[in-house]
C-alpha cells in the first residue's frame, strides 16, 4: 500500500505542478501585442492625461476676442470664474473663482477610456523600440457637472461632442520587456 501513497503523492505533484505551468505558460505576456494590452496602456497612460478646455490661459486673463470671451462667459455662468469688465477698452478679465480652484487653469472634464482596438499596424523598430500605431474607440469619463452644463457646452462644442460620443483615435505604443507604453 505504501508504494501506491507515494506514487499517488508523486502523481498529484506532477499534475499540479503540469496545471501551473499550464496556467502561466499559456497566458499571453503583458508585452504580446494584443487588443487587451494595447487597451491597459493607452488606458494607463491617459489617467495623467486629462482633456481639458484650456491650455495655454493662465490667470488673471484679460481678452477683447469674443469667441473666448463667450467661452470663458460660460464658465463664469458655472461659478468656476469671475469676471471683471473694463467698458472703455471692451475688454473683459477674468480670476479664478473658488468653486474653480480645483479645475484652473486648464480646466480639464475627464479622462479617455478605451472601448475597443480596431487595429494595428505591424511591429517596426523605431528608436530601438518596436513600435505600433493602433487605432482606437474612446469615451470620457469623470465628467463633472459643470462640464455638462448648457452654457458649457454650446461654448465648447469639441468638447459637447467629446461627451456625447464615442470618438475615435490613433495613438503610437512602445513594446517593452514587460508592458507596452506611449513614448513621451
Amino acid at each position: 500500500m505504501k508504494p501506491f501513497i507515494r506514487r499517488s503523492g508523486v502523481f498529484f505533484a506532477s499534475i499540479s505542478a503540469l496545471a501551473l505551468t499550464i496556467a502561466t505558460g499559456c497566458a499571453p505576456s503583458k508585452s504580446a501585442p494584443t487588443p487587451e494590452n494595447f487597451s491597459k496602456a493607452i488606458n494607463a497612460y491617459f489617467l495623467d492625461h486629462h482633456e481639458c478646455l484650456l491650455s495655454n490661459i493662465r490667470f488673471p486673463y484679460e481678452t477683447t476676442d469674443k469667441t473666448e470671451t463667450r467661452q470663458l462667459d460660460s464658465l463664469v455662468k458655472s461659478l468656476l470664474l469671475n469676471k471683471n469688465e473694463e467698458p472703455a477698452i471692451h475688454s473683459s478679465r477674468y480670476t479664478v473663482a473658488p468653486a474653480g480652484q480645483r479645475y484652473a487653469p486648464r480646466f480639464c472634464y475627464g479622462n479617455r477610456e478605451v472601448t475597443s482596438i480596431d487595429s494595428s499596424t505591424p511591429l517596426s523598430v523605431v528608436n530601438g523600440f518596436k513600435q505600433s500605431t493602433v487605432t482606437y474607440h474612446y469615451t470620457i469619463t469623470e465628467v463633472p457637472v459643470w462640464a455638462k452644463t448648457p452654457e458649457v457646452l454650446a461654448a465648447f462644442p469639441q468638447m459637447a461632442q467629446a461627451i456625447n460620443d464615442s470618438n475615435t483615435a490613433k495613438i503610437t505604443l512602445d513594446q517593452t520587456t514587460t508592458s507596452w507604453q506611449v513614448p513621451d
